[in-house]
């Protein structure tokens, strides 16, 4: 072969690789992600996972080398938001920011049009929130017993506020109903939020809280913490007994943060946004503030929240079924 059609030959190939469909420098693609990311959190705003959602995203978004925008979209406890998420495009650019309520809870109670084991891509589990039981800052009760006590001499006459049917807060004082003996009744809010804010204001007496929710009307002086519903007492409340010690023993619970995507996003995705979070949580400045609103860091890989998801699932399952717990 002479030289001059060598030189064409040489010409002639990168172009040859782009009609053959096979790459050549012109189609390489761009690294993930080269644009900005949508992070759908189906809770309301100032809610537990809405608070550490805020303060990963912007780290995230450092370390991603993207801006990631942050949407609210609450209602029906999650499930709104959630089917946003679901029949996104598998490419990345929408993740959910969930609580396990919105994986675990709510489809073992409503119909769903989505499975939360199959068309979510699970991220990570990004830490565990803590709860607790909280009154008004004037609420006549200042113990578990005297709020079980009031329960009891009055079956059904006090509300507790809730982020609506098969949210958290619902089952959480499901099972503290039940294992103290009362009847009290349910009051749905749109959101965590409002359900907090609704304790504080007097429309109803009480209500089970993820901390972050409710840090800053704890220390506004807004609201009473009456317990902790942790196995031990928390560091940020030393004076605050858990529910366990103050009353009903073996009581426990909390919720997650997680980060999903729809279904068939790639594991390449997958694994650079779980990188990210893992990045984040070794920040010390990051992991304080998650740890300030009541967060448990766990940090978990894809596959391990996975088999959480699972577990988890078929635990809420056993006790709605136990506990005969409807949609309103």
């Amino acid at each position: 072969m002479n030289s001059l059609a060598r030189s064409l030959l040489t010409a002639l190939l990168p172009a040859s690789l782009l009609l053959l469909g096979l790459p050549g420098p012109a189609s390489a693609q761009a690294p993930y992600p080269d644009r900005q990311i949508h992070m759908i959190i189906p809770l309301a705003i100032g809610s537990a996972v809405d608070s550490a959602a805020r303060v990963l995203a912007k780290s995230m978004a450092d370390d991603l080398g993207q801006s990631i925008y942050l949407e609210n979209v609450p209602g029906s406890a999650g499930l709104i938001g959630a089917e946003r998420v679901a029949k996104a495009s598998a490419d990345g650019y929408t993740l959910g920011a969930f609580n396990d309520s919105v994986l675990t809870m709510v489809p073992n109670i409503h119909k769903t049009k989505w499975d939360p084991l199959t068309d979510f891509v699970p991220v990570s589990l990004v830490g565990t929130i803590e709860w607790g039981l909280v009154v008004a800052a004037n609420s006549p009760y200042r113990t578990v017993d005297d709020f079980i006590k009031a329960a009891k001499a009055r079956p059904k006459a006090l509300n507790y506020g809730s982020g609506g049917s098969g949210s958290p807060q619902h089952l959480a004082m499901v099972m503290f109903a039940n294992q103290a003996g009362i009847e009290v009744t349910h009051v749905p809010y749109k959101g965590a939020t409002p359900a907090a804010i609704a304790v504080a204001s007097g429309e109803v007496e009480a209500a089970f809280q993820g901390l972050g929710t409710v840090v800053p009307l704890i220390a506004s002086g807004r609201l009473r913490l009456l317990a902790v519903s942790t196995e031990k007492r928390l560091s940020q409340y030393p004076d605050v007994p858990t529910v366990a010690q103050a009353a009903l023993p073996d009581f426990f619970f909390n919720s997650w943060f997680a980060l999903v995507a729809p279904k068939g996003t790639s594991d390449q995705v997958v694994e650079r946004l779980y990188a990210s979070v893992s990045t984040a949580l070794k920040d010390p400045d990051i992991s304080k503030k998650l740890e300030a609103q009541g967060m448990t860091l766990r940090g978990t890989t894809p596959t391990e929240f996975s088999a959480a998801l699972k577990d988890q699932y078929s635990r809420y399952q056993r006790i709605i079924q136990t506990n005969q717990i409807r949609g309103e």
